[in-house]
Formats: C-alpha cells, sequence, structure tokens
C-alpha cells in the first residue's frame, strides 16, 4: 500500500474510532440529546427523549468496542504497517467496527422498543370545538349541552 494511501485510510479509521467512542462514552453516561446526526437513530428511538437516552445507553458498549477496533486499526496504519498486513488490517477493523457498530444499533433499536410511549396529555379543548366556536374558543360539552337548551 503507498504511504499516502496508508495515511489517509488510517486517519478517517483514527477519526471513526474517536467518533464512535465520544458517541458511546455519551450514550452510556445519558448525555447524548436527541437529534439527527448522533446515536441510534430509528423511528423507536426517535419516538421520545426517554426512548433516545435508553437505546443510546444499551448501544454504548458495542459502540465503544467498535470505536476502540476502528481505532486500533488506524493506529496500526499510521505505525507504519504495509503491504498484505495493511490491507488485511485495513479490512479486519472496518468489518470489525461496522459489525460492532451494527449489533449496538440491533441492540438499541430493541430496547428503545420496550419503553412505554408517554401518557397522552388530555386536551385543553374537550372536543366539541366546531364552526364559529372556534372564535370564542373551546367550550366542554356541558357548556355546549346548557347553551343549546338555553336557546331553545
Amino acid at each position: 500500500m503507498p504511504p499516502p494511501v496508508r495515511i489517509v485510510l488510517g486517519s478517517l479509521l483514527m477519526v471513526a474510532g474517536v467518533a464512535l467512542i465520544a458517541v458511546a462514552l455519551l450514550g452510556l453516561r445519558r448525555k447524548l440529546p436527541r437529534n439527527r446526526w448522533f446515536g441510534v437513530r430509528t423511528s423507536a428511538t426517535l419516538r421520545s427523549n426517554a426512548a433516545f437516552t435508553v437505546a443510546n445507553q444499551v448501544a454504548g458498549a458495542p459502540l465503544g468496542a467498535a470505536g476502540a477496533v476502528a481505532a486500533a486499526g488506524g493506529v496500526a496504519l499510521l505505525a507504519g504497517a504495509d503491504g498484505t498486513l495493511a490491507w488485511a488490517l485495513l479490512a479486519v477493523s472496518g468489518a470489525g467496527a461496522t459489525v460492532l457498530a451494527g449489533v449496538g444499533g440491533v441492540a438499541g433499536d430493541r430496547a428503545a422498543s420496550a419503553v412505554q410511549p408517554a401518557p397522552l396529555e388530555p386536551s385543553a379543548c374537550a372536543g366539541t370545538c366546531a364552526g364559529c366556536d372556534l372564535v370564542a374558543g373551546c367550550r366542554d360539552a356541558t357548556a355546549g349541552a346548557n347553551a343549546a337548551a338555553d336557546r331553545a
């Protein structure tokens, strides 16, 4: 493997490893906020803050291991591994990090699916809003029935 290619691929593995380790540590500590860029992001995990937090806490250990594998491969490439050994390190560390990150994602998604959704808050409106009631605001069902009886 030519040295420039080895340096670029080793650096990419290092950056990916450090990023995975950072996300894993934040997830394990329950400090990773719900977002669309980092962590386990599935429909189950993005359903609520609690589901996202639990999913990323469960996925933290496999993601940390994936980061360690990627970083170790990057260090070995940057240290001067050459020839067939360099390609083997790249393949093994890349595949290992991908598989471990996938395991973490599946485990996190399953954990998020087990989180019960928060109960819905009762609406300020009792469901009787219609027509000109929208202008005056919502009335509860008894107020609507009393107003109809008063008009008759």
